[in-house]
């Protein structure tokens, strides 16, 4: 397609000279930019390009530019590099432009090698050229470029700083990142907030969080920042007192935030505190977009609140395969099988294409009743009607919904023919299975191959224990349990936790660090003795009943 057009512009040697004047020029190059952006489809451009060879615009770098950066836009960049390839004299915007259409096309190291072509043609690098190919860059590459930023002078951009610090953190290079921070001119909101984000990213939140507490005027994207990095680094109480913060503080919470803290609420079970968000985006007539109606739904389901998740899920007006995931997944977590079952036929029906996840949780739900035709028919339909290759969450459910019906044999000839190895959780969820089906055998053969793995769980531990204990096996339970405490593992302490006026208190088993042990110690001792008195008075009328 382009060699035709060659043939009309003569190729980049040519020497022509447009015989119109200025004035003309500049219209047609407008009318020309205005056609490329209208472009939808890459099949309008050849006629376009060729009307900018017969006006002799091939070599003109506003609609080169422009010709470039639709191409890319269209998945076109073999076209681009060919447009690119037959400008005589390009310059740093052209770079620039076939730059970012590598990057964006996922050929990487094609744009960092036109970058440094660019460099050895004596063409001189910008702000935006070195921002956009920092994109492209691994470690080392980011490396060289740093240091080609600090002999041309570029060292105090801060947009190339801010992509600096961007680049090393996701390498994992903290060091050299918060060397840049440290090195920028104006350390503003902005540039915190993407130190933050390095930080968070690589679990190092107490840095985060002390970087954060330093800045004297926060906005609403730098405490956002801080949330979710707690919020993803588990520190789910730190993240919602942090919330609280922000409230005294008078800044608004904006969509992302909400989302964030409503994570939170979800792995903390804090209902009251997650309605209190929902109330809040109403009020503020922040708009229910997937990104919030989604983590609402997911936030009710794993409070317990399924008629409120079902509401939200019902008013929302663009439903994506996540908010139907989510809810199919929220259902299942309920035991509403048959729910789950028709919210994915509804789903199929409105023509939305199911996932891995989306099959998973269809499964989860036919485990979690029993449905055991469905599941298969489910399960076995995955690779032939919707074209998804099962994996080993997969697998599971279909180990805990043969395991929950009692089909234990069947159950571990189907790990044994999977081609895929089986990890602890499908045999711990099996072995589970053996002991409350008293399947003792399989539960011994099932325990010992997950002792024999190289990272056994306390659970598995504990499992075979109970297992020999229930059979009346003293023995065997003792040896287990001395073989654990050999082996340096320890049974994690059970946890609960309970919301108390928008506040989550933790507790663990025989917990002796919460503030106010003294006070929930002294307040069991009293419920104890409740429970004794009326266990006491329970037998004295059952005795004075058996008199009568």
């Amino acid at each position: 397609m382009i060699s035709s057009l060659t043939a009309i512009s003569g190729g980049p040697s040519a020497i022509r000279r447009d015989p119109d004047s200025n004035t003309l020029r500049l219209s047609r190059r407008k009318t020309l930019i205005s056609l490329l952006r209208n472009c939808k489809n890459i099949s309008q451009v050849p006629s376009i390009h060729a009307k900018i060879i017969r006006t002799f615009h091939d070599q003109d770098a506003f609609v080169v530019f422009e010709l470039i950066r639709v191409c890319s836009a269209l998945d076109s960049i073999d076209y681009a590099c060919d447009v690119f390839r037959y400008v005589s004299n390009p310059n740093v915007y052209l770079y620039t432009a076939m730059i970012d259409g590598f990057v964006s096309s996922g050929r990487s190291a094609d744009g960092v090698s036109l970058y440094r072509n660019m460099i050895q043609s004596s063409v001189l690098p910008d702000n935006y050229v070195i921002t956009s190919v920092l994109k492209a860059c691994d470690l080392e590459c980011c490396r060289e470029i740093h240091a080609q930023v600090l002999k041309l002078g570029f060292g105090s951009s801060r947009s190339v700083g801010l992509k600096l610090m961007e680049i090393y953190g996701r390498f994992g290079d903290l060091v050299d990142a918060k060397k840049v921070f440290d090195e920028m001119p104006e350390r503003d909101q902005v540039a915190v907030t993407v130190m933050i984000n390095c930080y968070s990213e690589r679990g190092c939140i107490e840095e985060a969080l002390e970087l954060f507490q330093d800045v004297k005027v926060k906005d609403t994207v730098c405490w956002t920042a801080m949330i979710d990095g707690l919020v993803r680094n588990r520190k789910m109480n730190k993240a919602l007192e942090l919330f609280r913060g922000m409230q005294m503080e008078g800044v608004s919470p904006n969509e992302f935030t909400a989302v964030c803290v409503l994570s939170a609420c979800s792995d903390l079970g804090a209902l009251e505190l997650g309605r209190w968000v929902h109330s809040f985006v109403e009020n503020r007539k922040i708009e229910l977009s997937n990104f919030v109606g989604n983590a609402l739904i997911n936030m009710y389901s794993r409070c317990g609140d399924i008629n409120e998740a079902k509401r939200v899920f019902r008013g929302m007006q663009d439903k994506d395969v996540i908010s139907y995931n989510t809810m199919i997944s929220g259902l299942a977590m309920h035991g509403a099988s048959f729910e789950a079952i028709n919210e994915f036929r509804d789903m199929v029906n409105r023509g939305f294409r199911p996932n891995q996840v989306t099959l998973g949780a269809l499964l989860n739900a036919c485990s979690h009743g029993g449905l055991l035709d469905i599941g298969l028919e489910v399960f076995n339909s995955m690779w032939r009607v919707f074209n998804v290759e099962p994996q080993i969450e997969h697998y599971g459910c279909i180990v805990d919904l043969l395991g929950r019906v009692g089909r234990l044999e069947e159950a571990y000839r189907f790990i044994e023919n999977m081609p895929i190895e089986p990890d602890h959780i499908m045999l711990g969820s099996l072995l589970s299975a053996c002991k409350i089906h008293g399947n003792m055998e399989l539960g011994e053969r099932i325990a010992k191959r997950l002792l024999e793995s190289e990272n056994p769980d306390s659970g598995t531990y504990v499992l075979l224990s109970n297992i020999y204990a229930s059979s009346g096996k003293w023995k065997e339970t003792t040896e287990v349990r001395e073989s654990m405490r050999e082996s340096g593992i320890e049974k994690e302490p059970g946890c609960s936790s309970i919301e108390v006026d928008n506040q989550m208190h933790e507790f663990l088993a025989g917990d002796t660090a919460h503030p106010h042990k003294d006070a929930i110690y002294q307040r069991l001792q009293e419920l104890n003795q409740i429970l004794r008195f009326k266990e006491h008075e329970t037998d004295m009328i059952i005795g004075f009943a058996g008199h009568q």
